[in-house]
């Protein structure tokens, strides 16, 4: 897709979503043809039909542990025509950071088609608001360990199964995207070798770059909380063109050395610049003065971040990327303009087949400031039957082999484009803290974070990262919630945190159980400097890819290592008096 044709993917994109409706039955009817021999299909009775009524009629609602037996087949290389027509090939590995275990799910050269059309599409409309000429982009990308399965199949992170394709190279390149770094920089095996090469990369070719991207706002920030540490030694292997000695995977040191010529000007005006920021506000404008934006998705889990990835971005406008799953893509963001907490998706109908779950909140439970769990759920609508301003879980049957598949994302229609819905993206439905009666999802965790941080404002303090656990092994039980800490607190103000965090969960169960002391108080603990840095490496250990990595918001209690971590580096505690002792 060459620059000029942004306009003719606009127009595709503007014929489709006119009649959304019609686009929708063609999709569906194109899924269920190329899977007509599928065995699922077939043990529900499908037989062959492509017709919206029947797939309803015979195909029910499904989440992953329903499809999960045909997946373990095919990962023992079982051939026959499974969840797909064709034999899956690859298989993508979910980021698995909550309960410390990936989930596997199908992924073909149709998902690879469908990624491509939301990036262009997306990119289109990104590039007629910033446009971006001949350049490259400085991208915090990285693949992740491949690992082959009993049957052969190669099984992988979402993000490598895009990434070692020549198909999405050329993609990308069509839409501006040219990493700075090379190959063996992605797809280096250590995380932190990677991202110093990505910076220097990036520095050498700093006036060519035109967009800072990383799939999470988490990397970005992470990269440039790095950079702050590295860049006198980035700067050292500039002016001299010798790669630091802390590089040592010969791939990498080889692709690298090969772009890294000794450039003592350029590293005096990093050092010049790096030294006139005050405390490293606008570092990414100032060292790449030609980026027209910071773009990565920044919604939901990764909303906290937001904060300093703006501090760091200066003036440039943070652009929230796509919405979809390891599962699959459901909508692009054409509306780039509008920060990421406003950000909305309009959902692309010919990349899938799409249904919605009305939710509905119970009488007298509508006013409630949560995003509570006690949804009464309609049977799901199509994609032109939603209403504006309503909530609803996504279904999606993706050209992958998943069929009427619960995505357990919250969303709310904030209007429409054309024919197809413009989506906001609220939550994930999972629960995250609950003993009893009491149900916070990660959303409400998130919003009594930021309450409770407000009051390490006056101090000029900041919370680097959080996460919670439901401590059931004392009675009652009671909430815990982990801080990691830009510097020291005092204790009165830490004090005043456990508080703050204790009265800023309003969900009615939880307030009426903390009253009759159902549930005891809650917990704050402050960990060591480092403590979510070591969390990341545990998971990279695992064979996880930082480009997917997102911090655990709510640790399972099957998750003992992460358990483990959290409780060595936890230096004070602070329980709650705000329902009284």
């Amino acid at each position: 897709m060459p620059i000029c044709s942004c306009e003719e993917t606009i127009n595709e994109f503007e014929t489709l979503t006119r009649d959304a409706g019609r686009v929708q039955q063609d999709t569906l009817k194109k899924i269920l043809e190329l899977n007509a021999d599928a065995e699922y299909l077939n043990h529900f009775g499908l037989n062959g039909r492509t017709d919206v009524e029947s797939y309803k009629s015979c195909i029910p609602l499904c989440v992953h542990s329903d499809v999960e037996p045909y997946i373990q087949r095919i990962a023992a290389g079982d051939t026959s025509p499974l969840l797909t027509g064709k034999p899956v090939t690859s298989l993508s590995l979910s980021s698995g950071t909550t309960h410390g275990k990936p989930k596997f799910l199908p992924f073909n050269d149709e998902l690879l088609e469908t990624t491509l059309q939301i990036f262009q599409t997306s990119y289109a409309f990104r590039n007629r608001e910033y446009p971006i000429g001949k350049g490259k982009a400085l991208q915090f990308i990285y693949g992740s360990k491949q690992v082959v399965t009993e049957g052969g199949i190669l099984a992988t992170t979402a993000t490598t199964n895009l990434y070692r394709r020549p198909r999405y190279k050329e993609g990308m390149k069509d839409i501006q995207s040219q990493c700075c770094s090379p190959d063996e920089v992605v797809f280096g095996p250590d995380f932190h070798q990677s991202l110093y090469c990505h910076l220097l990369c990036g520095l050498i070719y700093s006036d060519e770059v035109h967009q800072v991207f990383s799939t999470f706002a988490h990397s970005l920030v992470h990269a440039f909380q790095t950079f702050e540490e590295v860049w006198e030694d980035l700067c050292a292997d500039i002016r001299d063109g010798v790669l630091s000695e802390k590089v040592t995977v010969p791939s990498i040191r080889e692709a690298v050395t090969k772009i890294l010529k000794p450039n003592p000007e350029l590293a005096d005006s990093i050092h010049r610049k790096c030294m006139g920021l005050s405390n490293w506000y606008g570092v990414i404008p100032a060292l790449w003065p030609n980026a027209k934006y910071v773009y990565g998705i920044m919604t939901g889990s990764m909303e906290p971040y937001l904060k300093k990835l703006r501090h760091y971005a200066g003036h440039l406008p943070l652009i929230s990327a796509d919405y979809g799953a390891s599962e699959g893509w459901v909508g692009a963001n054409i509306n780039p303009t509008q920060p990421p907490e406003q950000v909305t998706y309009a959902v692309l109908p010919q990349t899938g087949y799409f249904e919605f779950i009305p939710l509905e909140k119970p009488k007298g439970e509508e006013s409630e400031n949560s995003a509570s769990i006690h949804y009464i759920e309609s049977d799901p609508v199509g994609l032109t039957e939603v209403k504006i301003g309503k909530i609803y879980e996504v279904v999606i049957t993706t050209f992958g082999g998943l069929y009427r598949y619960r995505l357990g994302d919250i969303v709310k229609v904030a209007g429409f484009h054309n024919s197809t819905p413009e989506l906001q993206f609220i939550c994930r439905r999972s629960l995250v803290l609950s003993i009893n009666i009491d149900k916070n999802t990660e959303k409400d965790l998130q919003l009594a974070v930021e309450e409770a941080g407000k009051l390490l404002e006056a101090e000029k303090l900041e919370i680097v990262d959080f996460t919670s656990y439901v401590e059931k092994s004392s009675d009652p039980g009671r909430y815990v919630i982990f801080w990691e800490l830009s510097s020291d607190a005092s204790e009165d103000v830490l004090r005043s945190c456990a508080n703050c965090l204790d009265l800023a969960f309003v969900d009615a169960g939880y307030m009426g159980s903390r009253k009759i002391k159902t549930i005891g108080p809650l917990e704050l603990r402050i960990l060591k400097k480092g403590t979510f840095e070591e969390i990341l490496d545990h998971f990279l250990s695992l064979g996880g890819a930082v480009s997917q990595f997102k911090t655990p918001r709510f640790v399972n209690p099957l998750n003992i290592k992460v358990l483990q971590i959290l409780n060595r580096n936890t230096t004070k505690s602070y329980f709650s008096t705000a329902y009284g002792l």
